[in-house]
Order: C-alpha cells, then sequence, then structure tokens
C-alpha cells in the first residue's frame, strides 16, 4: 500500500506543511494499525492451526500406532537380508572379509545379500567392468556360509522427476534391462534385486517389465526382488503430493500389491521418513508393516527396512530412525496384521554404514532367542 493510499501525504505537496484534512487524516492513522495488527495475529494463528491440528494429529495417531506389546514369535524368520556396498564385487574386499563377514551372520536370520552389481546405465545396459570379482565373492561366500544367496543388487534414476535418468517407456530400455539380467544371472549370481527411483504409483511399465524379468528368474531358480517405495499412510497422499511438490515418495496400497504379486521379494525401504521422534518413526513402521501385508501374496516374502546408517536432515534424523524403533514397529505392525506370516523378515540397510550398535539391536530385539555367534572386530568402513 503506497504513503498516498494510507493517508500519509505531504497535504500541498510543498514540503512545508499539510492541510486540516490532510492533518485528521493523519491523526487517524495510527488508530487503525492496531486493527491491522489484530487481524494479521488472527490470520497467522489461523494459518498455524491449519498447519499444526493435521500435524499433531498424525503425531498422536502415529504414538498410539506405538504403543501396546508384541506378540510372542514374532521374531526373524531365517528370511532377512543385508544390501551391500560395491566394494564387495570391485576387488576391495578380501578372503579375511568374506570369512569376517560369515561369522557376523552366523546366527542371525540373514538368508540373502543385495550386493551393488550396478548401477545400470540409463539405456538399461550393464557394463561388465562394473563388477569384475563378483565371481570370486558368489564363490566365497557360498564357501564360508552355505544357504547364504548372494542376489545382484541393481539399480539406477529414473527420468520422472527430471530430465535425466532412465526411461521405462521406452521398449528398447526395458529390452536391454532384461539382456542385463540375463547377464548377472550367467555370472552366477542367486537371485536379481532391483531398486528403480523415483518410481511413481501406477507405472504400467515397471509391472510389463517385472513380468518378464520373473518369467527369467523363475527358469533359472532364482529369486526376483525389488526395493518398494513406502505405501500411502493416508489415502491418495502421492497424488497430493505429487501434484504440490512434484515428488512421488509413496506408492498407493493397491500399485504396492501389484508390484508384490509379481515377484518373489519385496522390500519396504522403510527409511527416510521425517519423522522427528522414535516413538512416531516406530509408529509409522508399525503402519507400513500393516498396510503391506494387507496386500502382499503369501507366495511372496516381504521384508521391512531397517535403517543402518546415520543421516542428520529433513528426511532421516538419526535419534529417531533408530534399529530398535523400526524392530517394535515391525513387530507391532506383524502382531496385528498377521502374526503368523512364515514369509516374513527385515532388510538391513546399508552394511557399510552399520555400527556395532546396529548389529547388537536387530540380534536382540529381532533375532532373539538365537545365541549370537563370537564376532569378529567391526569390518572397515567404505564408500559404497
Amino acid at each position: 500500500m503506497s504513503p498516498a493510499q494510507d493517508g500519509r501525504t505531504d497535504g500541498d505537496g510543498d514540503g512545508n506543511g499539510v492541510g486540516e484534512g490532510e492533518a485528521e487524516t493523519e491523526k487517524k492513522a495510527p488508530a487503525s494499525k492496531p486493527g491491522r495488527r489484530r487481524w494479521i495475529r488472527r490470520g497467522a494463528l489461523g494459518l498455524a492451526l491449519v498447519v499444526l491440528v493435521p500435524l499433531l494429529t498424525v503425531a498422536v495417531a502415529l504414538r498410539l500406532n506405538y504403543a501396546g506389546s508384541p506378540a510372542d514369535g514374532t521374531h526373524t524368520r531365517g528370511k532377512d537380508a543385508i544390501w551391500l556396498g560395491h566394494a564387495w564385487v570391485d576387488g576391495r574386499r578380501t578372503d579375511a572379509d568374506v570369512t569376517a563377514f560369515a561369522r557376523r551372520l552366523a546366527g542371525t536370520g540373514i538368508r540373502d545379500l543385495y550386493v551393488h552389481a550396478g548401477p545400470l546405465e540409463h539405456d538399461g545396459t550393464l557394463p561388465a567392468s562394473a563388477y569384475p570379482k563378483a565371481a570370486w565373492l558368489i564363490g566365497a561366500v557360498h564357501r564360508a556360509a552355505p544357504g547364504i544367496r548372494v542376489q545382484a543388487w541393481l539399480g539406477d534414476k529414473l527420468a520422472t522427476e527430471s530430465p535425466d535418468g532412465m526411461r521405462l517407456a521406452e521398449p528398447d530400455t526395458r529390452a536391454a534391462v532384461v539382456r542385463s539380467t540375463r547377464q548377472i544371472l550367467a555370472a552366477g549370481f542367486d537371485g536379481a534385486h532391483f531398486d528403480l527411483e523415483p518410481l511413481h504409483s501406477g507405472d504400467e511399465h515397471y509391472l510389463d517389465l517385472l513380468d518378464t524379468l520373473h518369467q527369467i528368474t523363475r527358469a533359472h531358480g532364482v529369486p526376483l526382488s525389488v526395493a518398494a517405495h513406502q505405501i500411502d499412510p493416508l489415502p491418495a497422499l502421492h497424488s497430493v503430493t505429487g501434484t504440490l511438490a512434484g515428488h512421488h515418495k509413496w506408492w498407493s496400497q493397491a500399485y504396492f500389491g501389484q508390484v508384490a504379486r509379481r515377484v518373489d521379494q519385496i522390500a519396504v525401504m522403510s527409511y527416510d521418513t521425517a519423522t522427528p521422534l522414535e516413538s512416531l518413526y516406530g509408529g509409522y513402521v508399525a503402519q507400513q508393516t500393516s498396510l503391506a501385508l494387507e496386500v502382499t501374496p503369501e507366495s511372496t516374502d516381504l521384508l521391512m527396512g531397517l535403517p543402518f546408517y546415520r543421516e542428520n536432515n529433513f528426511d532421516h534424523w538419526a535419534f529417531a530412525e533408530t534399529v530398535p524403533g523400526a524392530v517394535r514397529g515391525v513387530r507391532l505392525g506383524l502382531s496385528r496384521t498377521d502374526a503368523d506370516r512364515a514369509g516374513f523378515g527385515v532388510a538391513l540397510y546399508v552394511d557399510f554404514a552399520a555400527t556395532e550398535a546396529d548389529w547388537r539391536a536387530y540380534e536382540r530385539d529381532w533375532v532373539a532367542g538365537k545365541a549370537p555367534a563370537v564376532r569378529p572386530t567391526a569390518l572397515p568402513r567404505s564408500a559404497e
């Protein structure tokens, strides 16, 4: 608002005084300020209530979801997994590392290793130079830890929210991903694990790709596994956030079920939730576990992700997203929805950032009852 509009002028314009009418306006102007300020305060309060009340409602709901006691027997079924960094296939790891890691896994529920063997190129191809030590690793793990499967973790950024990345809509790209899968199975991997992000809910091209990939892995007698986005905690939330923020963080529950029916394993990336308290995070994980169980067929193993890493940013607060909080949430969701589900486990992300405290919490709270093996000193941490 300009000075002329609110009555604050120099009157006759010569800078030497104001007229009588202008003087009255000048005197009345300050009296109108408290009124405007009251409206501003009321508007700010109203806006705060519009924002805070839903947030508080959600917080209360998540906290209540974290209450109660998990059912007896809601522990590992021996179908857990862990994501491993690229160091295991590029020559940085040694036989001694494999031996030490095999001792680490002894007595836990871990059956699958998702070993980073990519990433895929944007055109869907995979250079053999990306995993030069794969044959050595697979053989070494099979000797040191019989029964443990070594799956190739293949991922890439999708061009869904930026112009750069893989385009699943292109038939040639999907065909290249299929050839890359045949390639890694020929290299001796015990399965294929895909992590393509950000993948929007309802993507039919992804479903078509999974149908083809599952035929290949089934013919080889190995599992097809995928890392999955979280499920809408509120109906259609993925559509709202996609429209307002341009980022699709969640899948609809129906789409999650469509993906789950096309694979042998589906691992929910149940971390990076922006929750500020351990109790809220655990309540969120409990909800995610229930939502996923409701639409995952018993023929598919469902794994819930555990945060074996620490970051502090808007998406992930290390003091809130803890292994104990996640495990309690998993057990509560499992207890309330399908306590006897056999095809169920947790997936630990990620080996090179894990601490002894993470491993102890996993063993104490989830493995439970199994005598832990003698543990070696911590493995050296390396960049993925």
